[in-house]
């Protein structure tokens, strides 16, 4: 393990870029630029050399490898996805009684509600294709939802629809074009602060110095699929109580919420989280842990934090890490508990749940859903398919306890 000793991580880091090859390449009027040509994954070169390699390692390895052009299937993205219970093979084998390959509303025992969440491309019935999560292109609207949600808490009131109508309304006519509206789905590129023009993400120094300061994520995976969840006692982010996790455990689900304020794919699905709670709140215990800060301003500062005023240096005490998480509540107003990881960031550790992460744990105080790491792995859409059918489940077994006749 090398949490606590990044000079390890450094010579790592030197071994695999002799390794993996890792060098940009030849220079030179003749040498084609460095965008034209795709970088081998460092992951990939693991997976051949050391398969069952640690996460920290591929990830480790594709900054060196990859750099500004990390995504979510390089680094520990590409290891550390999903895992539930509740994926279509095990779900068509426990609900779909007539053998037909799809689930019928009349084979799903719980609410229509819960069957219409189910049924992602609402056709009826479900198939394997609700239940494919796999990551597709960014859809255009989200464009507009950025420009609109201008305190950046991931969610849009309708003063700020108004004001972003108004804004797209140049001409005052009182009413928006075809042309607008292409316009505003079609957002100029941005770039993030300190890079220069024509590149697109941040440099291999950034990253690695995130790294190593575990900013990027934590070093260990968490727990895995059908684990214990290991048990924790946080205080409270008014700091007024302590919280833990074993006690919460027994009578409903619990939804852990890993997450913090600098990191914008997080705030981006405050609004997701909230109606998620809204909907569950009456079958589910849900309960954010807030932790260290992904994207501070003596770290790797992006310019989304700027464009909305999160401007947050990475806390050192508890006292400041727990004024952060206070601004962070009052701006998302999640409606639901959150607890503040101590500043050894020692919750995080046994989840590894930096920058955000989802963990749904059934009445046992088993793993059920476990989320591939965040920001590519955060999707709260996903866990909410696993909530809906532990419930169900969870439906069932209560109903064959009770006595009968």
């Amino acid at each position: 393990m090398i949490d606590r000793c990044p000079a390890r991580a450094v010579l790592a880091g030197l071994i695999l870029t002799s390794a993996c090859s890792a060098d940009d390449g030849p220079t030179g009027p003749s040498a084609a630029p460095p965008a034209a040509v795709a970088p081998p994954s460092g992951a990939a070169f693991l997976e051949k050399a050391w398969p069952g390699h640690p996460e920290w390692l591929a990830m480790l390895a594709d900054i060196v490898v990859v750099g500004d052009r990390l995504g979510g299937n390089d680094g520990w993205f590409r290891k550390a996805a999903t895992r539930t219970r509740f994926d279509w093979k095990s779900t068509r084998s426990a609900l779909d009684r007539d053998g037909d390959g799809s689930i019928a509303r009349a084979e799903f025992a719980g609410s229509d509600a819960d069957f219409a969440r189910l049924d992602l491309d609402r056709d009826g019935s479900l198939t394997a294709a609700d239940f494919d999560f796999s990551p597709q292109p960014a859809p255009p609207g989200l464009s507009l939802f950025g420009r609109a949600d201008r305190d950046g808490n991931g969610k849009i009131t309708r003063e700020e629809f108004e004001s972003v109508f108004r804004a797209m309304d140049s001409g005052g006519l009182g009413f928006l074009s075809r042309a607008d509206i292409e316009q505003a789905l079609t957002p100029p590129p941005r770039i993030a602060r300190g890079v220069p023009a024509g590149q697109g993400g941040p440099t291999r120094p950034t990253l690695l110095r995130s790294f190593v300061r575990r900013e990027l994520g934590a070093f260990p995976p968490g727990p895995s699929l059908d684990d214990a969840a290991p048990d924790f006692t946080l205080r409270t982010v008014d700091g007024k109580e302590e919280v833990t996790l074993s006690k919460l455990i027994g009578p409903k689900p619990v939804v852990l919420i890993f997450g913090n304020f600098t990191c914008g794919p997080f705030r981006g699905q405050a609004g997701n989280l909230e109606k998620l709670h809204r909907r569950y709140q009456d079958r589910a215990t849900f309960l954010m842990v807030y932790v260290r800060e992904a994207h501070p301003t003596d770290g790797w500062r992006m310019e989304n934090n700027d464009r909305v005023g999160v401007a947050i240096p990475q806390p050192r005490t508890d006292d400041e890490r727990r004024s952060v998480a206070q601004v962070c509540n009052r701006t998302l107003n999640l409606g639901f508990p959150m607890v503040v990881d101590s500043i050894d960031d020692a919750v995080n550790d046994r989840y590894s749940g930096i920058p955000s992460r989802l963990y749904l744990i059934d009445r046992r105080g088993k793993v059920a859903f476990k989320s591939g790491r965040g920001p590519f792995g955060f999707r709260p859409a996903e866990m909410e398919h696993s909530l809906i059918l532990l419930l169900d489940r969870i439906a069932a077994e209560d109903a064959a306890r009770e006595p009968h006749g």
